[in-house]
This record gives C-alpha cells, sequence and structure tokens, in this order.
C-alpha cells in the first residue's frame, strides 16, 4: 500500500513540476519543434517515467536532470536567438522543393525527401496536380507551404512585366542581410542599402525583419518596437 502511495505522489509531484519546467522552456507547437526540443522532450518524459516506476530512484536526482536538461533548452534557445548559424544548425533552413513550378530533385535527396512524402503533403494542402504549384517549400518543422499558380495574381490581372519576385523574400533578418535572396532577385546589399536610405532607414542593424513583396515594396520592421 506504501509503495502505491509513494507512486501516486510522484506522478502527481511530476505532473505539477513538468508544467513549470516546459512553462519555463516556452510555449511551441508540437509541429513547431526542433531536433534538439524533440530530444529533450524524450528524454524528460524517460526520466520522468523511470522515477515514477521505480520508487527507489531519489526525486533530487529526477529534479536534477530534468532541470539540467530545460536550462540547457533555454540555453540553445537563446543562443539560436541571438546567432543565425547557430538557429541554422539548430532548427534547419528552409528548403525549396519546386521552384517556379520546377521540381529540385537535388534537394529531394538532399533532404531525403521521396515523391510519395510530396505528393501527401500536396494533397494536405488541397492541391490536386503538381502543375498548379508554382513555388513549394519545405519547412524545418517538415512542414510543406504551397504557393499555387494564381496565388500572387488578382483575378483577371496579368502580372506586372517588371516583377522579379513570386512569392514574398525576407532580406534581413535579426538585423543580417540575407545575401541569398538578394542574389535570387539579382540585387546586391549596396542596392538594399540604398533603398532603405531613400525610405529613411540608415542602420541595417536597427531593422529586426524586411521582406521585399511581389509588387516590389517593403515591409520593415524595426527591433524593440511596439
Amino acid at each position: 500500500m506504501d509503495g502505491v502511495l509513494t507512486i501516486i505522489l510522484r506522478i502527481v509531484f511530476l505532473y505539477f513540476f513538468l508544467l513549470i519546467v516546459f512553462r519555463v522552456m516556452g510555449k511551441r507547437e508540437i509541429g513547431q519543434l526542433s531536433v534538439l526540443d524533440f530530444v529533450i522532450l524524450i528524454m524528460i518524459g524517460e526520466l520522468a517515467v523511470l522515477t515514477i516506476e521505480d520508487p527507489k530512484t531519489p526525486m533530487m536526482r529526477t529534479i536534477i536532470s530534468i532541470g539540467v536538461l530545460a536550462a540547457a533548452q533555454v540555453l540553445f534557445s537563446f543562443l539560436s536567438l541571438k546567432n543565425e548559424k547557430i538557429r541554422h544548425y539548430m532548427d534547419g533552413r528552409p528548403t525549396t522543393i519546386i521552384d517556379k513550378g520546377k521540381l529540385d530533385e537535388n534537394e529531394m535527396r538532399r533532404q531525403r525527401y521521396n515523391f510519395d512524402d510530396l505528393l501527401v503533403q500536396l494533397r494536405e494542402n488541397n492541391v490536386k496536380n503538381l502543375s498548379d504549384v508554382e513555388f513549394a517549400i519545405l519547412e524545418p518543422t517538415g512542414d510543406l507551404s504551397v504557393y499555387k499558380n494564381d496565388d500572387n495574381q488578382n483575378e483577371g490581372q496579368s502580372p506586372s512585366p517588371d516583377q522579379d519576385l513570386d512569392i514574398p523574400l525576407p532580406l534581413i533578418l535579426d538585423g543580417k542581410v540575407e545575401e541569398k535572396h538578394l542574389e535570387r532577385i539579382h540585387q546586391t546589399p549596396l542596392w538594399l542599402r540604398q533603398q532603405l536610405r531613400n525610405l529613411g532607414y540608415k542602420d541595417i542593424k536597427n531593422i529586426s525583419y524586411c521582406e521585399m513583396k511581389p509588387d516590389g515594396t517593403f515591409y520593415i520592421d524595426l527591433k524593440d518596437e511596439i
């Protein structure tokens, strides 16, 4: 009887303790978990189960272990927030699978992403035919973002002849220029700086996010702007 009571008390304690730990680790949907988040959650779950199954295991050892894992997750999340390289290493980068209606088989092989996966996710996005897709981007979470051929065109309106973009592209993230996206629109960092100066933005480091929309205009968000 004492053993059963001990298990019940441990379950109740760990339930509330893990609620606090997960709140400290931050809010994130299951589908948005990085590999690091997923591994840490599995390890925390295993530690909790072992403690419940074996009443002889000291609770303090479990609490310290879970606390260390939670601290590691918070630390790496903070570092990934401040450092782009760490963020890409931890979370990965979005990958363009379909570019202007053309499949990129090399990227599919690199991501170990087969045609069955692609067709399943296209159906989940209510896309019947592959030919209807202009862009398909495999997100770090494994989700597929799909842009259909007519997503960026108004009904009965033809696209602008000087329009370089088919989807919005972030040109600045966390105060750093995304040179690959500039190459995509055949522009340089110097051109971007000149455009921003014309709009009254002198220091790129103060810009949290800058996006160039399909119509050629900019969406700009400054750091710590309310």
